[in-house]
């Protein structure tokens, strides 16, 4: 059984949660506050965690960076009351995967835990596949030990940042949406909300770019989206 950690300190969102995420076959750990979701997390080491943004003694802001800074990947769903675009920014750049705002269906939850852990797999099975080293200019992106380097230097890039630049990789050249890169990399329907790809976009490109206001790399096609290109010598 898959481990889920569910952290919000209002009791009857964790008992729903747990139930509905126990329904579906996973085995679900709770926290009320933001000291105890760390040791949990620490320790269990879930394979998702959903987690509110306003918590007692650490929020979860600091619960995910925390988490980050210390390499632990583990997938985030981020929960918040506030209909705040400043809140799920904050949160997307600090590593979070995913985020709902409250009120929210429990079903809708349970997908989304579904769909994350649908897309950590594929990229564990992706593993076997041969080709290790690709080459985009001056980035090098090896595929067996998810790492990407600048002029030989390891970048330090989040999960989701990783993946989108992968598929950009695997779509050289090609003009890409916004919806197509949600469909992709996201793997979820946002229902429209698109700028979840511009901000990844902005963080990826302040990794990747000599000058992330000129990029090279990744072009703004305007009206349309993103392509990823060889820049010129």
């Amino acid at each position: 059984m898959k481990k889920i950690l569910v952290v919000d300190d209002e009791q009857s969102i964790l008992t729903l949660l747990k139930f509905n995420l126990e329904q579906n076959g996973f085995q679900v750990y709770t926290a009320d506050n933001g000291v105890d979701a760390l040791d949990i997390a620490r320790t269990l080491k879930p394979e998702a965690i959903v987690l509110d943004l306003m918590l007692p003694l650490k929020d979860g802001i600091e619960v995910a960076k925390k988490l980050r800074q210390d390499k632990i990947n583990t997938p985030i769903l981020m929960l918040t009351a506030k209909d705040d675009e400043l809140d799920k920014i904050i949160g997307l750049e600090i590593g979070a995967d995913d985020y709902m705002t409250k009120p929210f269906s429990p079903r809708e939850v349970v997908a989304r835990i579904k769909a994350i852990l649908r897309r950590v797999e594929l990229e564990s099975n992706s593993k076997t596949e041969t080709t290790d080293v690709i080459k985009v200019g001056d980035i090098e992106i090896h595929t067996l030990t998810y790492s990407v380097y600048l002029h030989g230097k390891k970048l330090d890039l989040t999960p989701r940042e990783y993946e989108l630049l992968i598929y950009l990789t695997n779509h050289l050249g090609h003009v890409l949406s916004r919806d197509q890169l949600l469909n992709g990399v996201w793997n979820f329907d946002f229902d429209g909300d698109t700028r979840i790809v511009d901000v990844h976009i902005s963080k990826l490109r302040e990794k990747i770019e000599q000058d992330s206001r000129r990029p090279k790399y990744i072009q703004t096609v305007r009206g349309f989206g993103y392509k990823l290109e060889v820049p010129d010598k």
